[in-house]
């Protein structure tokens, strides 16, 4: 067991994940003073968020007429009513300032002719509380999340915080309900390490990799949320499943919503543009929910394309060549790599596809970390964070706006820094560790390095994948969940009899894929098991057998515990529906409004 020996660090605060959230967290701990260690997997500039393509979504107004409370109205609305008002009406009044700071970062926003950051429609952003289309999304181009992230890792760099890159993150250290701590492998060495700090910020993205067609990177494993889990604390709202309209078809390219922002449209075998059927307001920049619904009933009744009439056109080629070199470039390479299309003669072939997830870790608006405990739904566990989309804040509810993403990466890594900067104070003394913190990891990853079943970890992983495609879809049935839940409960229990050929430490991606497996069959299971128990339709939760929304029943946040065998237990937290202050014109009726 020599090759386990810990070698132990202390920092005021450490961050496990270099996405835009936890970027922002880390160079606002630095920039305050505090001995900041972000702990990642890839190299920071590799990290998910570089993908984002759109925008990020601030009322600046520069493009017309705008305020907070049309966006804070758009994202309530948009969540499906599940959105806690109380961070959401935060979120959107921090925006403006939060995406003027990431321009004076240097962020080199798209332009205006008179020099302002441009900005685009998006899905689901309106202004006058639905009346108008607001374009409220702040771009960079088509890559907005590239430039977004190398910005945020510079500032972290000028201010001094420390990276630990290619580092995975195994296990929490918990002591008396608080966390201490985490155990992280070196993937070079093999050495393992523990790092001991006052506050521990799980920034660790999504898990879209439990899905066969996702839009998401390799590294999207839900490792942040696996981690809560297995020190014995709930995952929220997981049923909560964004499809993106327009992922490239056969491949899950992601095709950004700013492209119908810029004018593109869809269209079905009959070169109808259905959208005008079912949002006839809205059309193409309906909520991401409608419009996935809307092409996979198109599909369903045979009015797909292709020989297999299993996928939609989206045009652009209207645009014309000068708009989608200027504003759309990222678009008409990946339609070229990954489609073999011209995208200024031919229409892209897209799918809806895995994107986001609305569930994770539940947090408060500061970023807290919170549990149902002793009657107690909002209660903060000590020592424990969690932003971006591995939280789930929850601003987005039951379905997430275009660009309200990045939004909710800055807003609320920035929160947390903030936040820390209130309780904490630089070069705190740190209590000893216990004698056998970390030792539950060290035992665990022995056991998998040593695994010798019959089972690889990419058959096991197929096999999850596959399930949650066919059984945890765009539209949902308690039949087909039943079906997934015991199809999935299998595919954990055969994790047992996984197998890994590697016994090294240095550089063991067996090893690794292995751990990312566990954490994915964590929130699988979470994801499918919530799904089949919310009993309703709401917003990405489409139930064929309960159509309609059921606020009597289900306003309410799902708690799920998954404990080491599978085995789900459910909880429930209340929707904030009281906002932080009183400065909200008036509170939206609660109706549909597609």
């Amino acid at each position: 067991m020599s090759d386990f020996e810990f070698i132990d660090h202390s920092y005021d605060v450490v961050v496990i994940g270099a996405g835009g959230a936890g970027l922002r967290a880390t160079f606002g701990l630095a920039e305050g003073g505090f001995s900041t260690a972000c702990i990642t997997k890839v190299f920071p500039t590799r990290s998910h968020t570089v993908a984002a393509q759109g925008g990020i979504s601030a009322a600046l107004g520069n493009m017309g007429a705008d305020d907070w409370r049309w966006h804070m109205y758009d994202t309530i609305k948009g969540s499906d009513w599940l959105g806690d008002q109380d961070a959401i009406e935060y979120m959107c009044k921090e925006a403006a300032d939060a995406v003027i700071e990431l321009e004076h970062y240097g962020v080199p926003f798209s332009r205006t002719e008179d020099g302002r950051i441009y900005q685009r429609p998006f899905g689901g952003m309106t202004t006058h509380y639905g009346e108008g289309t607001a374009q409220r999304t702040c771009a960079a181009a088509d890559r907005t999340g590239h430039a977004m992230l190398h910005t945020l890792y510079q500032q972290s760099l000028k201010h001094h915080a420390e990276f630990f890159i290619e580092y995975f993150a195994v296990d929490l250290i918990m002591e008396d309900g608080a966390c201490r701590g985490v155990v992280a492998i070196d993937l070079a060495t093999g050495r393992l390490h523990r790092f001991r700090s006052h506050m521990v910020i799980l920034a660790t993205g999504g898990y879209g990799r439990a899905y066969f067609s996702c839009t998401s990177a390799h590294t999207c494993t839900g490792d942040g949320n696996a981690m809560v889990l297995r020190a014995g604390l709930p995952v929220q709202d997981m049923e909560f499943v964004q499809f993106h309209p327009t992922g490239i078809y056969g491949a899950g390219m992601l095709i950004t919503e700013g492209v119908r922002g810029e004018g593109g449209y869809l269209t079905n075998a009959d070169g109808e543009r259905f959208m005008e059927r079912y949002a006839p307001n809205a059309k193409d920049l309906a909520s991401r929910d409608v419009v996935s619904r809307s092409m996979t009933i198109e599909i369903r009744e045979g009015r797909g394309v292709g020989a297999e009439k299993d996928h939609i056109y989206l045009h652009l080629e209207h645009l014309g060549p000068e708009v989608i070199n200027e504003r759309l470039p990222g678009i008409a390479e990946s339609a070229r790599i990954f489609a073999a299309v011209d995208v200024t003669r031919a229409p892209i072939p897209v799918l809806p596809t895995v994107h986001y997830n609305m569930g994770g870790i539940p947090a408060n608006y500061n970023g807290e970390v919170v549990t149902s405990r002793d009657g107690n739904p909002d209660a903060a566990v000590a020592g424990l964070m969690a932003v971006g989309e591995a939280a789930c804040v929850s601003v987005h509810g039951a379905n997430r706006l275009g660009s309200n993403s990045l939004l909710d990466l800055v807003v609320f890594g920035r929160a947390a820094a903030k936040h820390c900067a209130k309780i904490l104070r630089p070069g705190q003394r740190h209590a000893p560790f216990s004698a056998d913190a970390g030792q539950n990891s060290v035992a665990r990853i022995d056991a998998l390095r040593n695994a010798k079943g019959g089972r690889s970890t990419a058959e096991i992983r197929l096999e999850m994948q596959k399930t949650m495609q066919n059984h945890a879809a765009v539209f949902r049935t308690g039949e087909s969940l039943g079906e997934g839940v015991e199809k999935l409960r299998s595919t954990f229990a055969s994790f047992a009899d996984v197998r890994v050929s590697d016994r090294s430490m240095i550089w063991n991606t067996d090893l690794v894929e292995t751990m990312e497996l566990e954490n994915l069959l964590l929130n699988a299971t979470a994801t499918i098991e919530s799904a089949a128990n919310r009993r309703e339709s709401r917003g990405a939760h489409a139930r064929e057998d309960f159509p309609d929304r059921d606020d009597t029943n289900w306003m309410k946040h799902t708690l799920s515990w998954v404990d080491e065998a599978g085995k789900v237990a459910f909880d429930y937290r209340p929707v904030h529906l009281d906002t932080l202050t009183d400065e909200v014109e008036s509170v939206p009726p609660k109706a549909r409004v597609y």
